[in-house]
């Protein structure tokens, strides 16, 4: 009976606490993207992916994730300037993109030189490891 009670504890504070930051996410306020992250559609995508490089982040507005890094992401396009386009893909309005570069889990970054891709990360990254990854690109 006390291993009952204690069992029922236990999921009680888990499930109490996977409530609490289920709320939590959803609260969370939007980040406005930075004037330089370009907002990528089927229309547009080649047109800004096709010269120079290109990162493009696939995410979705309910991932919590993908909301910690859009501050990353604003920093990162105030930083590259014209070294680099920083792009943001969401998953959900772009459906066939996503597909089409087999993108399996959110946030995934994919970098692009020229139209082709070249690196590919997942999950939440610094500002600092994406600007060496953009770094890497200039010099192949």
């Amino acid at each position: 009976m006390v291993t009952f009670i204690i069992i029922a504890a236990v999921l009680t504070i888990i499930f109490g606490y996977l409530y609490y930051m289920a709320k939590k996410i959803r609260s969370m306020p939007e980040v406005e993207p930075h004037k330089k992250v370009i907002n990528l559609t089927n229309a547009n995508f080649k047109q800004h992916t096709q010269n120079g490089i290109a990162l493009v982040d696939f995410w979705a507005a309910w991932c919590m994730p993908c909301k910690m890094m859009a501050p990353v992401l604003n920093e990162l396009a105030e930083e590259v300037q014209d070294k680099a386009k920083i792009c943001k893909l969401n998953i959900e309005e772009q459906q066939q993109l996503a597909t089409n570069f087999k993108v399996k889990s959110i946030p995934t970054i994919i970098l692009f030189r020229n139209g082709k891709e070249v690196d590919r990360v997942v999950g939440v990254k610094t500002k600092d490891f994406l600007l060496q990854k953009i770094e890497r690109l200039k010099y192949i």
